[in-house]
């Protein structure tokens, strides 16, 4: 008895390390996820219902405003020369426009409870390519604020620029305006779309790793298959009914 039983466990043994070392079945797979289909449904429901109540009650809107210049010498005369230095320099220039003096001074000018970095986070400096024009954006949570930061980036960084390069100012394009901050939070519709997805790819991975994990036997395909044995008899289930 002892012996049959260490042989039941050696065969045990040896099927879950075949089921381990064994290819992916693939199509078992997909079976496996199709048979649990209402637990993908559910999960994806849930992923939009918490991402849909994340965005209704838990975000604050964003707001952009955005202020550019342009970058050229302002002689009556413009040579190609000075196109090309002009084009040259428009880098240099946006990366004075972000420097820690230019930034601290506009916190000191908005008075702003933040230091150099946590503004450097909310200012983008972009130069469209092949362009002379140098785009401020900023980005918070306050429509006012974001407006008066671009407008105090595009002052002290102009201001900047002439002291530090000493040709001819850049010429504003535009200054943020009330009307033109746009607001930049994500949709209603986006945020459920990414809980759907969440939801459903959560609720696959957990699926596959229950699948990937279980070596039970459970078929006599499973028996013929792990234990390379075939199969001599069936016992059927049986469950006996109370009688009244």
């Amino acid at each position: 008895m002892e012996q049959e039983t260490k042989e039941v466990q050696k065969r045990r043994a040896a099927s879950k390390a075949a089921a381990v070392s064994e290819p992916i079945d693939l199509m078992e797979l997909f079976w496996a996820l199709l048979e649990r289909w209402k637990m993908i449904l559910l999960a994806m429901l849930l992923g939009m219902l918490l991402l849909g109540i994340y965005h209704t009650v838990l975000m604050k809107p964003v707001y952009q405003a955005d202020a550019s210049i342009f970058i050229s010498n302002t002689n009556s005369v413009i040579t190609i020369s000075d196109l090309q230095l002009s084009s040259e320099l428009t880098e240099d220039y946006a990366k004075i426009i972000k420097s820690r003096a230019v930034l601290k001074e506009v916190i000191e000018e908005q008075g702003l409870d933040m230091d150099f970095k946590q503004l450097g986070r909310l200012v983008s400096v972009t130069n469209p390519a092949g362009s002379h024009i140098i785009t401020i954006t900023v980005t918070c949570g306050d429509m006012e604020l974001s407006r008066n930061i671009a407008n105090s980036l595009l002052n002290v960084g102009i201001r900047r620029i002439y002291e530090v390069i000493g040709s001819s100012e850049p010429t504003v394009i535009d200054y943020s305006e009330a009307e033109a901050v746009v607001e930049t939070t994500p949709g209603l519709l986006k945020h459920l779309e990414i809980g759907a997805l969440l939801g459903i790819v959560l609720a696959c991975a957990l699926i596959c790793v229950r699948f990937l994990l279980d070596t039970t036997l459970k078929t006599e395909e499973d028996i013929q298959k792990y234990l390379h044995i075939p199969v001599l008899s069936v016992v059927p289930y049986y469950e006996e009914k109370e009688k009244d």
